[in-house]
């Protein structure tokens, strides 16, 4: 009979033990490249260039992973995916990861077959009107028609503000978030439902005037958002999520894109652990051991990737708010890197 003292001995030793790669993993690295579902048409998150480039903070977030991944952040390709096709395309196989603007709610999470891991950014749902209306709350928009895309949180959300104020609307639903900008800056309805980053976008970058529309201040919802994996794979979605902290404690530490080769020297035992210079990290997520170097490296930290893609100095000029670290007031707070 085996003892108490070997038992616990074997035990131990299984969980020092890397773990195994799952099946979406080995598919990653037998491809040697990670497919992303992606908008595609959101500025600032997902955007196609005209030359057929992707940019956004969706897109950096892939750049990162795959570097974690494969070393790389080249090995990237991009899918281009709706509110209404993102969970089939990920629960199929076709993407390996969504970074679509995909709040994080239970049912979701419950039933679909897939993991949210951490989020990236926090949001909730607004209503952007032209000015020429008139209108400063909600309230006034009974009989309104609304531009919202199917299968989506703004649609459930439109539908349980008016229900809840005994208001009815018509709802124009359009599937493709572009065609569903083109149309309400077009006229064809009263006002547009979508996260306020989503309407902050598409008034800085599709409105010929974006002067002459508002976004009303009633937020409605909470909207985490983030990256979402499979159920089928615990080792994808650690490296998923971890990767994503990451990028959050190396601003925490002051860690840059350029300074990242010089701090791997650091004196400070806590920055020698995180770059993999002390300790088993990477090994413990089947990783390099200076992976979190080659990732910030490679995309730069939370708040560069921030900066460039909807920051005060990008075109949406979006304050960092809910989205600041922790110690600055904001909401992402990374777990320990140990």
């Amino acid at each position: 009979m085996r003892t108490l003292s070997a038992t616990l001995a074997a035990l131990l030793t299984a969980l020092a033990a890397p773990a195994l790669a799952g099946p979406s993993l080995d598919a990653i690295v037998e491809r040697d490249r990670l497919i992303c579902g992606a908008n595609g048409s959101r500025a600032g998150f997902s955007l196609v260039g005209s030359e057929g480039e992707w940019e956004g903070m969706d897109v950096e977030v892939c750049r990162a992973i795959a570097t974690a991944i494969l070393g790389d952040p080249n090995k990237v390709e991009f899918v281009k995916v709706t509110s209404q096709t993102r969970f089939p395309a990920l629960q199929t196989g076709e993407v390996d990861i969504l970074t679509s603007n995909t709040t994080w709610t239970l049912s979701r999470d419950s039933k679909l077959g897939v993991d949210f891991v951490a989020p990236i950014f926090y949001d909730g749902q607004g209503f952007m009107l032209p000015k020429a209306l008139g209108v400063s709350e909600v309230d006034a928009l009974d009989g309104a028609t609304i531009c919202v895309l199917p299968g989506s949180t703004s649609e459930k959300v439109v539908n349980d503000v008016f229900e809840a104020r005994g208001m009815s609307y018509t709802p124009v639903v359009i599937e493709d978030q572009k065609e569903l900008n083109n149309a309400f800056f077009a006229g064809r309805c009263d006002a547009q439902v979508q996260s306020t980053s989503g309407l902050s976008a598409s008034r800085a970058t599709v409105a010929a005037n974006p002067q002459d529309y508002v976004i009303l201040g009633e937020v409605f919802s909470k909207d985490p958002m983030g990256p979402v994996v499979r159920e089928d794979d615990a080792d994808l979605r650690d490296i998923v999520a971890w990767t994503v902290y990451a990028l959050m404690q190396a601003e925490e530490f002051g860690i840059t894109q350029a300074n990242v080769a010089q701090m791997a020297s650091s004196d400070d035992p806590e920055i020698q652990e995180f770059l993999g210079a002390t300790g088993d990290l990477g090994q413990s997520l089947g990783l390099d051991a200076d992976w979190v170097v080659e990732v910030v490296g490679a995309v730069g930290n939370y708040g560069e990737i921030y900066e460039r893609t909807l920051g005060e100095g990008s075109a949406l000029g979006l304050s960092r708010g809910l989205n600041a670290l922790w110690s600055d007031g904001g909401l992402h707070y990374p777990p320990p890197f140990k």
